[in-house]
């Protein structure tokens, strides 16, 4: 079976957990300020907060934000539910902005309208967080002046996109947003099992998602305790929540750290080659970086001509073969659960129209040339 994505793990990430396991920490320890540390560093962030998931992640952004009832929150529909679903657990509304027709980015001729016809209705959003879908950055800068313009918090969703370039600086290094979340799935470009970390240049927002993670308890000064309590004193100063991430995988997320560049130029070698294997087939390929963007090829996404059906072809063929290709995403607006608040189709006719044909296939940094010629003759018997 060839999936669509998968972890690549080798003896010095298994070294390093390990070391972990016979040390005295398990799991909040002295790793994982090392690896925030770290992330910080790489992203040009002055702050990094790792916590339990990527979804864990949105989640506390969206909290330090101040996103709570009566708050509206807008995202794209081209994207896994958590970006929306993390707006809800803190008592939010969603809306969606449609994507671009060649990147599935978040268009910004369609925010700028949306924005328009919101600020006339006396409704505008407070968080707008743009997705970088497939691990392409989205055109940040123009999304920044209009935050600017309508006064918006701008959250980047980076689960895809650690190692992608944008202006030349690193995703999440906070030039043009205020927080940029990350997710360390196995699939995703580097990998802590589960995890998630969010950037920030902002320290009250950091030191909010940092007290939040742990169940709202601080230990810390300043507390309402006088001097003479004990060191066993703690105060629960917020409703927080258990997002804490291992010492354990903080130990991974470092070592996988050291070969993210690598596996970046892996993955951007497979991308070439499928380009050029493709280059006369009836699909398009999602997405093309220009000079201002670096995209860290999370995933490589064609959309086959002749719609659902074709797709739907092609789907079973490989997976017949034992090629596990994926579809990502079903727009978040088509759930059921959305539909039941009111959305449907034709809500976001460019989103729907990239689903309609959009199929993800193999990339990671261990798919062999023998793998990927199978998953290329495969596809061209269909499309």
């Amino acid at each position: 079976m060839i999936p669509y994505g998968r972890q690549d793990v080798d003896e010095n990430d298994i070294e390093a957990v390990v070391d972990v396991l016979r040390s005295d920490w398990l799991t909040q320890g002295p790793v994982v300020p090392m690896f925030e540390q770290a992330i910080a560093d790489y992203c040009c962030a002055r702050r990094a907060v790792a916590v339990s998931s990527g979804t864990a992640g949105l989640h506390l952004a969206y909290l330090a934000a101040g996103l709570g009832p009566g708050s509206l929150l807008w995202t794209s529909p081209i994207t896994f539910v958590a970006s929306a679903n993390a707006a809800l657990y803190c008592g939010a509304e969603v809306d969606f902005v449609d994507v671009e027709a060649d990147t599935a980015n978040m268009s910004v001729q369609a925010l700028e309208a949306k924005l328009e016809a919101a600020e006339r209705n006396g409704r505008l959003p407070d968080v707008v967080v743009p997705v970088h879908f497939a691990g392409l950055p989205c055109d940040l800068e123009s999304i920044d002046e209009l935050a600017q313009r309508f006064g918006f918090t701008v959250i980047e969703d980076a689960s895809h996109a650690l190692g992608a370039r944008y202006c030349s600086r690193p995703v999440g290094n906070g030039r043009f947003a205020d927080m940029a979340v990350f997710s360390f799935h196995p699939v995703k470009n580097i990998t802590t099992g589960e995890g998630g970390i969010v950037t920030t240049n902002d320290d009250a927002l950091a030191e909010r998602m940092t007290r939040l993670r742990s169940h709202g308890i601080e230990k810390t000064p300043p507390l309402l305790s006088d001097d003479n309590a004990g060191g066993w004193y703690y105060e629960q100063q917020a409703l927080g929540f258990n997002y804490r991430l291992t010492d354990m995988q903080a130990a991974l997320g470092l070592s996988q750290l050291q070969r993210l560049d690598q596996f970046i130029e892996d993955r951007a070698r497979l991308v070439k080659r499928y380009d050029e294997a493709f280059a006369d087939c009836a699909l398009r390929v999602v997405g093309s970086p220009s000079d201002a963007l670096s995209t860290a090829h999370h995933l490589y996404v064609v959309r086959v001509d002749g719609g659902e059906a074709v797709r739907r072809q092609l789907y079973d063929h490989l997976h017949a073969n034992e090629v596990m290709a994926q579809v990502h995403y079903i727009p978040v607006h088509l759930q059921p659960y959305y539909r039941d608040k009111g959305f449907g189709p034709g809500d976001f006719p460019h989103a729907e129209a990239y689903y309609a044909g959009a199929l993800s296939l193999p990339l990671f940094p261990t798919l062999t040339d023998e793998q990927q010629d199978k998953v290329i003759r495969l596809v061209k018997q269909i499309v």
